[in-house]
C-alpha cells in the first residue's frame, strides 16, 4: 500500500532534504501544494488531512497552526519544530532513547522529531543517569559545535556570500535561554538545567556536543571503562539504531572527532574519553546535523511509522 506524505514547510532547509530522500520511493506518494494554489490557505489544510502522515518542517508557531488545521482521526504527523517536544501528549522521536522507544514511536500518531543539539547530550547522558551511575542532580556543562545550515537559510546565505571572512567559531545562546534547553534537560532526566554553550562555525553541516564530568566530585567514582562498558552496552540492546559508541581510546587528538566525519549519514557516534587518576571524563557525540540532527531522524521516525526497516532511504555504515 502507498502512504501518502505531505511535507509541509518542503522548501525550507529539512523540508528540502527529505523530500529529496523519499522522491524516488515506490511505497510513497508525495503531496504537495498544486503551484496555482500556493497561496490559498484551504490547500494546505486539505493535504494535511488528506496524508496518512505529515511531516512538519515550519516555524513554531506555523506548526502549531498546521496541528490545528488536522481535523481528521487518521492523519500522523511528525513535527520537526521545537512547538511539541516536551508536551507529554507527544512521542519523543529519539528512537534510540531506550531499548522500546522504536515501537512507541512506530504506534505513535503526534511525534515530535528530536532537535539536534539536544540528541548528543541525551545520547550521552540519558543512559547512564537511567542506570544509576550518574546523578540526575549533577550540574551538567555542554558546549558544541554546528555548521551553519542550523540557522536555516538565511545564515547559509550570509555564510556563504562571506565564504572565508566569516567567523570561523561564533559561540551564541550566551542569555541562557536556548530553546533546546528544555528538551536536553527532561530527556537527559536531569533535575536541572544544563549550562549549555553552543557555536557556530564556518561549515555547511556536522556537529559536535562535549560533556564533561567532574566525577571525583561524587561518591562513587566509576572509571570510563565502566562509563563505556554501560553505553555500549545500552546501544548493543537497540534493535536497527543509528547510534554507536566508539571503542574506548586514550588519543592526544583524532580525525574522528571532525565534526564532519559522519555527514551525509544518520548515524551518531559517542566517544568517551577519561582520566582515572584525576576522575575526569569527556562524553563527545559527532553527527550530522541535518541528518540524524533533522532530515535523518525524521524519516527514521517515518519508517518506523510505515512498519518498515527504519534505514530505508538512510543506509547504514
Amino acid at each position: 500500500m502507498t502512504a501518502k506524505i505531505f511535507i509541509d514547510g518542503e522548501a525550507g532547509t529539512t523540508g528540502l532534504q527529505i523530500r529529496e530522500r523519499l522522491a524516488a520511493r515506490a511505497d510513497i506518494q508525495l503531496l504537495s501544494v498544486p503551484e496555482a494554489r500556493r497561496k490559498d490557505p484551504s490547500a494546505r489544510a486539505e493535504l494535511l488531512n488528506a496524508a496518512d502522515i505529515a511531516i512538519l518542517c515550519l516555524p513554531d508557531d506555523a506548526a502549531k497552526e498546521s496541528v490545528a488545521l488536522v481535523t481528521n482521526s487518521t492523519t500522523r504527523i511528525i513535527d520537526a519544530s521545537s512547538a511539541y517536544r516536551v508536551a507529554k501528549d507527544w512521542t519523543y522521536g529519539f528512537a534510540e532513547l531506550d531499548k522500546g522507544q522504536a515501537a512507541v514511536i512506530a504506534g505513535a500518531k503526534r511525534v515530535s522529531n528530536p532537535g539536534c543539539w539536544p540528541q548528543g547530550v541525551i545520547a550521552g547522558l540519558r543512559p547512564l543517569i537511567s542506570a544509576g551511575l550518574l546523578p540526575a542532580s549533577y550540574p551538567v556543562t555542554v558546549n558544541g559545535i554546528s555548521g551553519y545550515s542550523g540557522g536555516g537559510k538565511a545564515m547559509i546565505a550570509d555564510y556563504e556570500t562571506k565564504g572565508e571572512s566569516a567567523t570561523e567559531f561564533m559561540p551564541y545562546g550566551l542569555t541562557f535561554a536556548h530553546k533546546h534547553l528544555p528538551e536536553m534537560q527532561l530527556y537527559s532526566q536531569l533535575t536541572s538545567t544544563p549550562l549549555f554553550m553552543p557555536a557556530v562555525g564556518n561549515f555547511l553541516k556536522g556537529m559536535l556536543t562535549a560533556v564533561p564530568l567532574q566525577l571525583s566530585t561524587q561518591q562513587n567514582i566509576l572509571t570510563g571503562k565502566e562509563l563505556h562498558a554501560a553505553l555500549s552496552d545500552h546501544y548493543a540492546a537497540i534493535k536497527d539504531g543509528f547510534v554507536s559508541v566508539a571503542p574506548l581510546a586514550a588519543p592526544e587528538r583524532t580525525p574522528a572527532l571532525d565534526p564532519e566525519s559522519l555527514n551525509g549519514t544518520n548515524h551518531l557516534r559517542l566517544h568517551v574519553f577519561a582520566d582515572d587518576n584525576k576522575a575526569q571524563v569527556l562524553l563527545i557525540a559527532i553527527y550530522d546535523n541535518l541528518g540524524k540532527g533533522a532530515s535523518g531522524a525524521a524519516i527514521q521516525n517515518l519508517n518506523l511509522m510505515l512498519g518498515i526497516d527504519p534505514a530505508t532511504s538512510l543506509g547504514r555504515l
